[in-house]
C-alpha cells in the first residue's frame, strides 16, 4: 500500500500501521491485509467493539461534530464518510454508553419528536456486535461516497470516549437548533432607550 503513496502522507491517506489497526478489529487480520494487498481500493466489513466503536451522523450534522472536535475540542480520531453518513471512530464501549448519556442531557440519540431536540438527526451508535463498513485504504473515486476525512495513520490511534462524543453532539445540536430562551422581537414596538434614564 505505502509503496504508491507519496514519502508525506496525507491525512486521508491511510499508512500501512493505520490498516493494522483497522485489519485488527476482525477475526483474520492477516486475511483482511492481504485483500487490501490485491485490492487496496476495497471496502471491508469490519466488526466493532474491540479496536473501536463508530457514532454514525448523517453527514451535515456529522461534519459539525467533526468541526466541534476540531475547532473546540481535543480533536477527533479517524473519520470516513461512507454512503451520505459520517463515521466518527471511537473508544470501545462509546456505542453503549453515549445514548443514555445523550438522554440524560435531553438531547435524544434517536431524536425527540416535539422537543428541544426536533430537528436534531438521530445517531446510530455501533458497538459490540456490530459491523461497519470501512472505506479502502487507498484513495476511492470522489463519486463512489467513500472516503476517509481522517485516515488512520498509527496502530494506536486516539479515539475519544463517549464524553467527548456527547460534547460534540451537543455543540452541534445547538448550533443546528439556535435555542434562544427570548421571544422574537414585537416589530412595532416601540424602544426605549433605559440608558438615558435620570
Amino acid at each position: 500500500m505505502s509503496s504508491t503513496r507519496n514519502a508525506t502522507p496525507h491525512i486521508s491517506d491511510v499508512t500501512s500501521d493505520g490498516a493494522a489497526w483497522l485489519a485488527s478489529a476482525g477475526a483474520y487480520p492477516r486475511s483482511t491485509l492481504s485483500l487490501w494487498e490485491e485490492r487496496p481500493d476495497a471496502p471491508v466489513v469490519l466488526p466493532c467493539g474491540s479496536a473501536f466503536d463508530v457514532v454514525s451522523a448523517p453527514a451535515i450534522f456529522g461534519r459539525r461534530m467533526l468541526d466541534r472536535l476540531w475547532d473546540d475540542g481535543p480533536g477527533s480520531g479517524p473519520v470516513a464518510e461512507f454512503r451520505g453518513r459520517m463515521l466518527l471512530f471511537a473508544a470501545p464501549g462509546t456505542a453503549q454508553r453515549l445514548p443514555s448519556l445523550l438522554d440524560w442531557e435531553e438531547w435524544s440519540a434517536r431524536g425527540r419528536e416535539g422537543g428541544r431536540t426536533d430537528e436534531v438527526p438521530p445517531l446510530l451508535c455501533h458497538g459490540a456486535g456490530d459491523a461497519v463498513t470501512v472505506p479502502a485504504p487507498a484513495g476511492a473515486p470522489a463519486r463512489s461516497g467513500s472516503r476517509w476525512l481522517v485516515a488512520p495513520d498509527t496502530r494506536q490511534p486516539w479515539l475519544p470516549g463517549p464524553e467527548i462524543m456527547l460534547w460534540a453532539a451537543v455543540r452541534a445540536a445547538r448550533a443546528a437548533v439556535r435555542i434562544s430562551i427570548f421571544p422574537p422581537a414585537d416589530q412595532d414596538a416601540k424602544v426605549y432607550d433605559v440608558s438615558r434614564r435620570r
